[in-house]
């Protein structure tokens, strides 16, 4: 279980002066998993709702393959990741909101859920546009990869293991990247209605100083994801709201808070 460190740890990111860094608690490997068992908990004592987000998140990818199927016109593909990236971040709001309101002994409702998408409007917009670039940044490196890859080789594993291999190593980069910027970003931003770069560096400071922890939770993330993907996006409809719920907790349980929680 978490717990306060003895010392809070000093580092580079909070000795920036970028903006301020919320302390965070020390994790222990075994939280991830209490995590998903608070969130499954969340889930179950909200099915309406849980179904209802869940729909969201498979209907989205749903509709854009869908419109590529229909247009045949791929390049819509992009814009359609963009307006995923800008409007992600507020259906996971109602997925904390519905935790948060479970916490604080409520009875979770979709309006209330709706409502708290826009507690910190600005800064989760923000938020929106800054995943949005650093997916832009992503499948433009993607690209770059694709066209070192020369046309007139034959094409066989031999000859695709040096691309395999560079873009599964950039890929790895950029996935543990954006872990430590969102793992703890949006909740923040709707419970303490901060600024972004507080919210940006106090979930980078908090992934850093618990690295163990956060790198298994970020590989439950992933596996829950690429099961979305395997499915058609079926799992979405389970996983995306058992992750969201998840996450709430695992805010709760790494940042530390003036007063103390209780979630459990």
């Amino acid at each position: 279980m978490s717990h306060k460190f003895e010392e809070t740890p000093e580092n580079a990111i909070t000795q920036s002066g970028i903006a301020r860094v919320i302390p965070c608690k020390e994790l222990d490997l075994g939280d991830p998993i209490k995590w998903l068992s608070l969130g499954l908990r969340d889930a179950l004592r909200t099915p309406g709702l849980t179904l209802f987000y869940g729909l969201l998140f498979a209907v989205i990818p749903w509709a854009i393959v869908a419109l590529v199927q229909m247009t045949g016109w791929h390049l819509v593909i992009l814009p359609a990741i963009v307006c995923f990236m800008l409007v992600g971040p507020f259906l996971a709001a109602g997925l904390y909101d519905t935790s948060w309101e479970l916490e604080k002994g409520h009875k979770p409702s979709l309006w209330h859920s709706i409502k708290a998408m826009k507690r910190n409007a600005v800064n989760e917009w923000g938020f929106g546009i800054l995943l949005m670039v650093l997916m832009i940044f992503w499948l433009r490196v993607a690209s770059l990869i694709h066209a070192l890859y020369p046309s007139n080789v034959e094409t066989t594993l031999e000859s695709l293991m040096p691309f395999l291999v560079l873009g599964t190593i950039v890929g790895a980069v950029f996935t543990v990247g954006m872990l430590f910027i969102t793992a703890f970003t949006q909740p923040i931003l709707m419970e303490r209605k901060v600024d972004l770069g507080t919210a940006v560096l106090t979930s980078v400071n908090a992934v850093w100083v618990n690295k163990v922890p956060m790198m298994i939770w970020g590989a439950i993330i992933f596996t829950a994801v690429a099961i979305g993907f395997v499915t058609g996006f079926v799992g979405f409809i389970v996983l995306m709201p058992l992750i969201g719920y998840a996450s709430w907790h695992a805010y709760i349980d790494t940042i530390e808070t003036k007063v103390a929680r209780k979630y459990e």
